[in-house]
């Protein structure tokens, strides 16, 4: 068996993120999983070490070979723009520098449908400039992952996106050729991805569509 890999994990309280703790204190590649923010996951597990932090001013972690971030929130939610951007911006980039710092060698990002620097929605246009960002860091593998709209049980509801959701998938079985990205993914299926996606050795910059993700297949 190859050598166990120690994780961690940051938005591990998220819809993506509880899938993607359970899936990843289960496998057997990873000896250990750390999951750092401000509210600790509720599950309770032998390879699981919590550590606290705001993710603006982090902690020295400790050595850690795959790095996972599932942290994301929306403008309603955040309040603002600009509270919207310290978390999808932010606290992302500053995560990936810590991660980088404490040995990460391949990082995972949840991002969105849409990330594009030059996109003149806002959230889009954050979510891209979070991946130029993070291509700046300079890690060995750099996974991004676009879901579409994200299926799953949240903590929060969100009456716009339910709606949408039931709207898309109601079209879903007419969304062929490059229109197979819109439609809606489960959450678990988004941290199946990543899982599978850290367990490839090959180095460089990954993306996945929605699509992708929904097929299994990194380009």
């Amino acid at each position: 068996m190859a050598t166990k890999r120690i994780a961690i994990i940051a938005g591990s309280t998220g819809l993506v993120g509880r899938h993607l703790i359970e899936q990843l204190l289960a496998s057997p590649r990873y000896s250990q999983v750390h999951a750092i923010g401000r509210r600790a996951p509720s599950i309770v597990h032998e390879k699981l070490h919590v550590i606290a932090s705001d993710l603006q001013s982090i902690p020295t972690l400790p050595s850690v070979d795959d790095a996972f971030c599932c942290l994301g929130t929306t403008i309603r939610k955040a309040g603002s723009q600009a509270a919207f951007r310290a978390v999808d911006f932010d606290m992302v980039i500053n995560f990936a520098k810590a991660a980088r710092q404490a040995g990460a060698k391949r990082f995972l990002v949840v991002s969105s449908l849409g990330a594009n620097t030059k996109s003149a929605v806002f959230y889009s246009r954050v979510k891209g400039e979070a991946e130029q960002a993070l291509q700046e860091i300079r890690f060995e593998s750099l996974t991004f992952l676009r879901p579409s709209f994200l299926i799953g049980e949240r903590a929060e509801a969100r009456a716009g996106e339910r709606l949408g959701i039931k709207a898309f998938s109601a079209v879903a079985p007419l969304m062929i050729g490059p229109m197979r990205k819109l439609r809606p993914i489960r959450a678990q299926d988004v941290a199946a991805a990543m899982v599978s996606g850290a367990d490839r050795e090959a180095p460089g910059e990954k993306v996945m569509e929605s699509d992708q993700i929904a097929r299994g297949c990194i380009t």
